[in-house]
Formats: C-alpha cells, sequence, structure tokens
C-alpha cells in the first residue's frame, strides 16, 4: 500500500486540568520532530485509571482552545468529551480512523502512561489503528517490553511513515517539571501560578473561580 499521500496526525491526549506549559511545549516538540501535518489535543471525559477532574469537562475544553488558540494546525479534539462514560482510547482511535481513513495516526503518551498500557482496555489493538511515540525524559526508562512491544519497537520515527499503524517509537523532549496537581494547589491556596500556564487560562480559572478548594 503507497502510503507517501498520507496525512500524518498527531493524536495527544490527556485530562488538561488545566492545561499547562509542560503540555504545550511537548506539544510543539513533538509536531516538529515528526513532522505533523495536524495535532489535536484531545481532553478526556473520564479516564478508567484515574480519579474524576476538579475542573468539568466544558472547563476543560475552553482552557484547551484557549491555550492553543493561536496556533492553527493544532485542534481540540473533543470526541471523548461529547461520548462522556469512560475515555477508552482504543474505541477513540476506531472512531478517528474511520472518519481518517486516509490518515496515519500518532498517538503520544507520557512515560508513566506507558508503564500502565498493559492494564488498558484492549491495548493490543490500539496499534491496530496508530503508532504509538510514548514521551520520555533524560534517565527515565520504561518497564521491561514484552514480546508483543519489542517487535513493535523502531529505532528511527521515520518508520513510522512507512506504515499506517502498528509501530512503537520513544521520543526525548525537554522536561519541564510543571504538574496540573501542583497548579490546582496554588489556585487553591490563592498561590501565583504565572508562567507555569497561558494568561489566557489563568484569567478563565479566576473567572470561573475554579480549584479554589481541595
Amino acid at each position: 500500500m503507497d502510503i507517501s499521500g498520507n496525512k500524518v496526525i498527531g493524536i495527544y491526549g490527556g485530562s488538561f486540568d488545566p492545561i499547562h506549559y509542560g503540555h504545550l511545549r511537548t506539544a510543539v516538540e513533538v509536531e516538529a520532530f515528526f513532522a505533523l501535518d495536524e495535532l489535536r489535543l484531545m481532553p478526556c471525559y473520564q479516564s478508567p485509571l484515574k480519579q474524576g477532574t476538579r475542573a468539568s469537562a466544558a472547563d476543560r475544553v475552553a482552557m484547551l482552545q484557549l491555550a492553543i488558540a493561536a496556533q492553527t494546525d493544532w485542534l481540540c479534539e473533543t470526541c471523548e468529551i461529547e461520548r462522556q462514560g469512560s475515555s477508552y482510547m482504543v474505541e477513540t482511535l476506531a472512531m478517528l480512523k474511520a472518519d481518517l481513513a486516509n490518515s496515519t495516526l500518532i498517538v503520544f503518551i507520557g512515560m508513566d502512561a506507558f508503564n500502565q498500557l498493559t492494564h488498558w482496555y484492549r491495548w493490543q489493538q490500539l496499534f491496530n489503528y496508530a503508532h504509538l511515540a510514548v514521551i520520555t525524559r533524560p534517565g527515565v526508562v520504561p518497564n521491561n517490553l514484552d514480546d508483543f512491544l519489542a517487535n513493535r519497537l523502531v529505532s528511527h520515527a521515520a518508520a513510522l511513515r512507512t506504515t499506517t499503524a502498528g509501530q512503537l517509537f520513544f521520543q526525548t523532549v525537554t522536561p519541564l517539571d510543571i504538574s496540573a496537581t501542583h497548579i490546582r494547589s496554588l489556585f487553591s491556596n490563592h498561590g501565583n501560578a504565572r508562567f507555569l500556564l497561558p494568561d489566557s487560562v489563568i484569567a478563565y480559572i479566576n473567572a470561573h473561580n475554579l480549584y479554589r478548594t481541595i
């Protein structure tokens, strides 16, 4: 199959509760490194492996849209919000692939999420629909790869353009030690979160009185 004309679309999911510069810097770097045609940042409705979010789905979408407003090739993908319920990535990818049949999808996840991958719902089937790119920090290594994952591991990003799905790649990005948990704590304690997330998002949080109590 000739996939030379395929668009390459990145899918970067998360709670984004709230979105911050750690997320945004990662997005900038993976877009450039993988030469993406489009990047979709996708807030989940409810992670099956985490407790519920502090901000509502509508608020998280609004903050994400404010944060990426100047990025014309970035989209806020709301399919998991619209579907509601537990956000299972394999179901999301099956739906996206049906609409984007002539595109190559690359899903970006962090190392912590990758180390829990075998607990994800129908996790092996993720590779039927997309490549998986694991975002790492210097000195952080994955848990031992089983044969299923080791057989999909590639050492060059260019290999992700030779097939439409099924491969695994590790990519290091600039480490920014910013956490949404810390940001929520700052707002709860009337601290100053400036330069941890965009001013437009800070203004939204203040205007809607988010994260004020633990």
